[in-house]
């Protein structure tokens, strides 16, 4: 058995991007690079692996060579299909763990898995999120990979609200402030993309 304790993370990207025009958001290039190389950057080195939530042609993304989970259920149910999907990659690899976070976030924290587990292991909680600057960011989480079973039950039954379902379990937040930048900015709309890049030439 390995005495690898970090979670896996499953980057989510199973959204329709309405507002940046459509397309795969992780593709659209920012400093040179695809967002998805600046999410991976800051993941890759906090947890035991990685994959991709996406639906559609997953050879669009071959050149990455990560596990790609499409959502378990039709019809776009939302990131809560994505946590779910990335709930049974961690279970059939052993890991008690998955950590979800979206693939338009180019500043997350290098210290996100180490915040959130102290987090929940100092309240005893099974769900820990992220919050900055006041905000809570429901999506940036680490989940027990235990409650599969759960909440595909509340998929199937028309549960789509990420703060609805945690509701039933016990949650605690974990702050992280981003001095310049919010560590959660999210690029959904062409001016934000503009502002990231912005934000990165300045070197944040």
């Amino acid at each position: 058995m390995s005495s690898d304790k970090r979670p896996v993370a499953v980057l989510l990207a199973g959204g329709l991007a309405r507002r940046m025009g459509g397309g795969d958001k992780p593709l659209r290039m920012l400093g040179g690079r695809p967002l998805l190389d600046h999410v991976l950057d800051r993941i890759r080195p906090q947890v035991r692996a990685v994959a991709l939530n996406v639906n559609g042609d997953p050879a669009r993304f071959a050149a990455w060579e990560l596990p790609v989970l499409a959502d378990p259920l039709p019809d776009n149910p939302g990131p809560l299909a994505g946590v779910l999907a990335g709930m049974r990659w961690a279970a059939s690899l052993g890991v008690a763990d998955v950590l979800s976070v979206p693939t338009d976030t180019p500043f997350l924290p290098e210290n996100l898995v180490a915040g959130l587990n102290e987090a929940r292991q100092a309240a005893g909680a099974a769900i820990a999120c992220a919050t900055s600057g006041g905000r809570t960011h429901p999506v940036v989480a680490l989940w027990p990979a235990a409650l599969a079973d759960p909440l595909e039950a509340a998929l199937r039954g028309g549960m789509r609200r990420i703060d609805a379902w945690t509701a039933r379990y016990s949650v605690v937040t974990a702050q992280f402030d981003g001095g310049a930048v919010d560590p959660f900015f999210n690029v959904n709309s062409p001016d934000e993309l503009a502002e990231a890049e912005a934000l990165l030439a300045a070197g944040v």
